[in-house]
């Protein structure tokens, strides 16, 4: 034919194909997926990214962020991610004062963070904008790549990475980049963890699998009204006696009642306490793949009076019975969870060379949560995450001196670190008792450190198990690890504040936004002879004036528990255009306060209903009411209850806080309920 041109039986040209495979054969896919994993790393630390590209490469560019935002293939949580020629008003308007050559570095500026990625998409990589926007993400210590056409180009040049496409066919290039991109979320995805839900999870619930060492807790409660006289030791006495799952077969438990489909895999022995804790497990919905324990179970007792541990006794084996080999559908089993969570109590299951096959074999697509013990065995590659206590990490980090520092944030970072050498995974949580935790990853950016409410109770037992089980939870419905351990840490939180294992019995394992927490807690106060203390209202805008009236409240008793109406409850009360906050950040402004103990929302026009549950010795009021005026004061005063007002702050309410802003109250130093 005289050119280069090639066409089909019909006559269509098929050279555009050809150019397109043979250009997409040279795409650096390798240099992308570091992109994608470095992009992991980004958006678990909090980062985000912006995308610019004029005309086709504008719509690869909104691609990409449509992709991040909602999702590549598989369920996750959304990432921020922004196209900035989205924004046409932003766009215009930036063009029209500044020039269309300053429309994204201006929005660079105002979006971007130093450690945040741009991404510019350009065919020639010549975009007199997308160069000025490269210059301005350099300035605030941004990090840039691009997709371009065939190099060398200025904007190559200039960006910290690029990968170009060489082709001189501008259609050719904006596909490549379409394969680029999708390659990208390829690999940040698999960098997450994200993968597809298992098969066998029924909609809305995800299937959790967790391996390790089965015990029975026992507690022996009683009362001590005298000393003994053979010892100056107290006499215990109208003994009550209950067990419970303990070790892996706990957090199986707390994972189930927190909604989980789970299933355990460990070892039982053949004898009454196994068949204990083989009936308590199956009557919580637990699936159990018992791999055999040659032994006794081991049992774990604590004696106890009046919501205190008096003694421990271990009547575990000091030799562990041998563990019984995995059945052969365990790699099965473990392909179709949501996520793995190892509960190593250090007794062998974790330890079984076949299951620790197994398990490796998986974790690179399963999000695994390795929770470990000083006496266990090491977390298997693949790990996404593992979980020591501060006294395990120092152990394990062979810290030469645990000691040290005991309550130092340095020393749990330091430990923290050496374990990811030496363990050879990418992330560490130290979990640190009541001050929280510490995130540390294998990269150069700084720990996330996670602190913890207060807790009055004194019972921590299960609290690891509890946060374990919460973060694997939270990773298998997609969560980023810099997401899930934080809300591991306020769901251990409440419940070591809800009563910890004592209170398994009343549902004490909900996460804190549940409205059981609340009710939980006024029960076991009152089950220690404390005073329970009760407020309500609905906190729109929190001023000085409702700090002030929940520390006086705070100070009448031993827990101050607020009923807070929700946000339909207060637009029947106040209007149409309240609330200003929802009640959920509401919530969460007046948990932070040190005055407050629990926030109990309800949907009525008044807390009556919430303190029918809650029982509260004390109800207080801020300002003058007359007690006539209070429903709810019935309701307190039917169940014992007190009623009481503490002064408002003078001058201070939300309403006049809301029409002074507005400009609308004459005299914003007047009172207002």
């Amino acid at each position: 034919m005289g050119t280069d041109e090639h066409h089909d039986d019909a006559g269509f040209d098929t050279s555009h194909i050809g150019r397109l495979v043979e250009a997409a054969s040279r795409l650096d896919t390798g240099r992308i997926r570091v992109w994608g994993e470095a992009l992991a790393a980004l958006f678990s630390a909090g980062g985000r990214v912006l995308v610019a590209g004029n005309g086709g490469s504008a719509a690869e560019a909104q691609h990409l962020t449509a992709e991040l935002v909602g999702r590549y293939q598989h369920e996750r949580r959304a990432l921020p991610a922004i196209a900035l020629h989205a924004d046409t008003s932003t766009v215009t308007a930036v063009s029209n004062d500044y020039g269309y050559e300053e429309v994204f570095a201006r929005q660079v500026r105002a979006h971007g963070r130093a450690g945040d990625v741009l991404l510019c998409l350009s065919t020639s990589g010549r975009s007199a904008n997308l160069l000025r926007a490269a210059e301005a993400a350099a300035e605030i210590g941004m990090t840039t790549w691009a997709l371009t056409g065939r190099a060398p180009n200025p904007l190559a040049e200039l960006c910290d990475d690029a990968v170009p496409v060489d082709t001189d066919a501008v259609a050719t290039v904006q596909e490549c980049h379409l394969v680029g991109i999708h390659v990208l979320c390829a690999s940040l995805d698999a960098a997450l963890g994200v993968r597809a839900p298992a098969a066998l999870a029924p909609p809305g619930r995800r299937r959790l699998v967790v391996v390790g060492d089965a015990l029975l807790d026992r507690d022996l409660n009683g009362a001590v009204s005298r000393m003994s006289p053979e010892a100056p030791v107290p006499v215990v006495d109208s003994i009550t006696t209950t067990t419970r799952p303990g070790g892996a077969a706990l957090a199986a438990v707390l994972a189930a009642r927190a909604g989980d489909d789970v299933v355990l895999v460990t070892a039982l022995a053949d004898d009454l306490d196994g068949a204990r804790l083989r009936e308590s497990l199956s009557a919580e919905g637990i699936e159990i793949v018992d791999l055999g324990l040659r032994g006794r179970t081991p049992v774990k007792a604590r004696v106890r009076s009046g919501g205190r541990t008096m003694l421990m006794l271990d009547e575990t084996d000091r030799n562990p019975g041998a563990v019984g080999a995995p059945p052969a559908d365990l790699a099965r089993t473990l392909r179709d969870a949501s996520a793995i969570l190892v509960s190593d109590y250090g007794r062998g299951v974790a330890g079984v060379p076949a299951i620790r096959r197994a398990i490796a074999e998986v974790a690179r697509s399963v999000p695994t949560v390795w929770d470990p013990h000083r006496a266990g065995a090491p977390p298997v590659a693949g790990t996404c995450l593992v979980t020591p206590n501060r006294t395990e990490a120092a152990v394990l980090s062979a810290n030469p001196n645990p000691g040290a520092g005991a309550t130092g944030l340095d020393e749990d970072t330091a430990n923290g670190r050496a374990l990811l050498e030496a363990w050879g995974v990418p992330r560490i949580v130290v979990t640190r008792g009541a001050l929280g935790a510490l995130l540390v990853e294998n990269t150069d950016r700084a720990p996330l450190v996670i602190t913890a409410e207060p807790a009055t109770s004194e019972d921590t037992v299960g609290a690891g198990d509890r946060f374990a089980a919460a973060v694997a939870g939270g990773l298998a419905r997609g969560e980023l690890p810099s997401v899930a351990v934080p809300k591991a840490v306020a769901v251990a939180t409440a419940f070591v504040a809800a009563g910890g294992v004592s209170a398994l019995a009343e549902d004490a394992v909900a996460p804190a936004h549940e409205p059981e927490a609340p009710i939980a807690l006024a029960e076991r106060v009152r089950a220690r002879g404390g005073r329970v203390v009760a407020t309500g209202g609905c906190f729109d805008i929190l001023h000085v004036g409702h700090v002030s009236m929940l520390a006086e409240a705070r100070r009448l008793g031993d827990c101050l528990i607020v009923c807070l109406n929700g946000d339909a409850s207060v637009a029947r009360l106040k209007g149409p255009n309240r609330p200003i906050v929802p009640a959920s950040e509401r919530a969460a402004m007046l948990s932070a306060l040190r005055s407050v103990d629990a926030v109990l929302v309800f949907d009525e026009d008044t807390p009556e209903q919430a303190l029918e549950r809650l029982r509260p010795d004390v109800f207080v009021k801020g300002g003058d009411y007359a007690i006539h005026e209070l429903p709810e004061a019935v309701v307190v005063e039917r169940h014992g209850g007190q009623v009481v007002t503490v002064p408002y702050v003078t001058g201070r309410s939300t309403t006049s806080l809301i029409r002074s802003a507005a400009g609308t109250d004459p005299n914003p130093s007047l009172e207002t309920r």
